[in-house]
């Protein structure tokens, strides 16, 4: 959500050359002047890492899972992991304190109404302000699926059993019942077929249900819970193989000076797509309102088996500073802008 400032007036929004003067903030005197502080944005590298925990249960049946369901290599023993599913890299904008100016007022005139974020960036020059959204911060989870209990499948017969292998033996023959049974409805054969094909499928997803549940017993139960780890980084320059963080199967994603884990590693090139001047003596004058013209790095993320991600992104730090023309405020219309609040890069300049 946004807050908006609306500076010393807001019956309309005049000649901004002839009302404003722009400071580096933190130069001059502004004890005295009325104003507007606003910050340019900095790039942050978010790098979020999907990593599943995977428990392994072994089945109560698993000694006679070759023997009754041909099932073979399943361990007897419990398991538990962590794998990296997924890692996603991506750019966030936060506020540059290097990079914030002060707009005076002028005495006498009208003020242009100017919108910030609520960390401060400047966001749009004289757009009509739009009322705050209501947004619905109420997180809507999916509901968890329920763990079924393979007793429930039970017939009174597998109960009754005085052993162990007759269980697993009845258990087996119930399993071969239902893939029976499966088999009749989805060829037409069964003796009760559903009237409708909503009903076939809540048939087949029920029978669909008994049969994992049941299988389970002899194969074990796997479980998946997903964890998201964000990492962020703030490029000052290129690097090349920066250890990030580490990744251990037993622990999880750990931090980069435990050992226990592997290195993962970040690479981060500029890809030059601003020509950025370096002598030292090629500053602009600081005249109008200063934007950010970022420039594109490359961004990699891997370790010494696999490649996890390689993105293109927009980085300021790699940019300039520009500065709009003071020229484009002096006929007597209305100049909108519009920022990019991640980048600080100019999205829309028109004239009302």
């Amino acid at each position: 959500m946004k807050r908006s400032i609306v500076l010393l007036g807001l019956f309309s929004a005049m000649i901004l050359a002839a009302q404003t003067d722009v400071v580096k903030y933190g130069v001059g005197t502004q004890g005295k002047d009325y104003g507007v502080t606003y910050a340019l944005p900095k790039t942050v590298i978010n790098i979020e890492v999907e990593a599943d925990k995977v428990t392994y249960t072994p089945g109560e049946f698993v000694r006679y899972a070759d023997r009754y369901l041909r099932l073979s290599g399943i361990s007897g023993e419990a398991e538990e992991y962590w794998e990296i599913k997924n890692i996603r890299v991506t750019s966030v904008g936060v506020p540059d304190p290097e990079n914030s100016y002060f707009v005076k007022m002028k005495d006498k005139t009208l003020a242009p109404l100017v919108e910030l974020t609520r960390e401060g960036i400047i966001s749009s020059i004289n757009y009509p302000l739009e009322p705050p959204q209501t947004a619905d911060t109420e997180k809507k989870e999916k509901p968890s699926k329920r763990r079924v209990n393979p007793r429930d499948f039970m017939t009174e017969e597998i109960l009754m059993a005085g052993s162990t292998a007759k269980m697993a033996e009845l258990v087996a023959k119930e399993i071969y019942d239902i893939r029976e049974s499966k088999n009749s409805l989805v060829r037409g054969q069964a003796d009760n077929m559903p009237q409708d094909g909503q009903s076939l499928k809540l048939m087949l997803d029920n029978l669909e249900e008994q049969e994992t549940a049941l299988t389970g017993m002899f194969s074990g139960v796997t479980t998946h819970e997903s964890r998201i780890f964000n990492i962020q980084v703030n490029p000052g320059q290129e690097v090349e193989k920066q250890l990030l963080f580490r990744f251990s199967r037993r622990l999880g994603v750990v931090g980069s000076n435990n050992l226990a884990g592997e290195p993962i590693y970040l690479d981060l090139t500029d890809l030059r797509t601003v020509n950025v001047a370096d002598d030292g003596k090629s500053k602009k004058k600081l005249e109008g309102i200063a934007y950010n013209v970022p420039g594109k790095a490359r961004v990699t993320v891997y370790d010494s088996k696999k490649k996890y991600a390689e993105e293109e992104l927009l980085v300021t730090q790699f940019g300039v500073v520009e500065y709009l023309a003071p020229s484009l405020f002096e006929k007597r219309s209305v100049i909108q802008v519009k920022f990019d609040t991640s980048t600080g890069g100019l999205t829309k300049v028109d004239r009302q």
